[in-house]
């Protein structure tokens, strides 16, 4: 028996309102632990997820099409059984029922999803920056403010060791929204930009957390890591191109 508000925690995690369509989930029996590794589109963000208490055997799940199978964990109640079907050691199906009605989920074969590349070489991140839940609801409300908005750049001062991110950031008089962040960790970058759609979905999935650390790296590359409760889930944002 697993909560499938639970699960449904989990798949919101890596498909970020659409933004990754397809992922492989690792079950894992000894380290009792769902996870999975993903990478959106336009590789412009790499992620992972893990997920604890997870009591089901040892399998790899290919979920090609994660929209539909939010659709249909929408038709279960909260409590729900849930199984791996397998040919061998390949999974081909699984089923989730609860009281009332049974589903079927048909799986991929894993080859046909995008396999997320290895993080080689990781940059230095000079930057550490506080992520408390004042500043999620900020900037998710700032980005739908400015909807049309696609970047946030985020901008060092030299003289005073402060740090802001901006949304529609330009040289130019523009709409914008900026939020001042406190850095446990500071050094003066250049401004550089991430992309703004993809950020606000990854706060969105992980908005109940109670604090996180942004690191950024003047060789254009962020990342941002969340522990809540059983959930733990890191994410990279590659720099876009420089905002005029």
């Amino acid at each position: 028996m697993i909560s499938k508000q639970k699960l449904v925690r989990f798949i919101n995690k890596y498909y970020l309102n659409g933004t990754v369509g397809s992922a492989v989930f690792n079950s894992k029996t000894n380290s009792q632990q769902l996870s999975t590794r993903f990478v959106s589109g336009d590789k412009s963000l790499l992620g992972e997820v893990h997920m604890d208490k997870w009591g089901y055997e040892d399998a790899d799940i290919g979920v090609y099409d994660t929209e539909q199978l939010l659709k249909l964990l929408s038709v279960l109640d909260d409590n729900i059984e849930f199984s791996i079907n397998k040919t061998g050691d390949t999974a081909f199906s699984i089923g989730l029922n609860d009281a009332f009605s049974t589903i079927t989920y048909m799986l991929s074969d894993t080859s046909i999803i995008n396999e997320p590349p290895q993080m080689k070489m990781i940059p230095e991140f000079e930057l550490s920056l506080n992520v408390t839940p004042q500043f999620i609801s900020k900037f998710i409300s700032g980005k739908s403010a400015l909807s049309e908005t696609d970047t946030f750049t985020v901008i060092t001062d030299e003289t005073s060791s402060k740090t802001k991110l901006v949304i529609g950031y330009s040289a130019v008089n523009t709409n914008r929204v900026t939020i001042p962040v406190t850095s446990s960790e500071f050094s003066n970058i250049d401004n550089i930009s991430f992309n703004a759609n993809l950020f606000k979905e990854v706060l969105i999935a992980n908005k109940d957390c109670e604090s996180a650390v942004l690191q950024v790296s003047s060789e254009g590359l962020a990342k941002i890591s969340f522990k809540i409760d059983d959930f733990t889930s890191t994410y990279y944002l590659v720099a876009v191109s420089e905002v005029d």
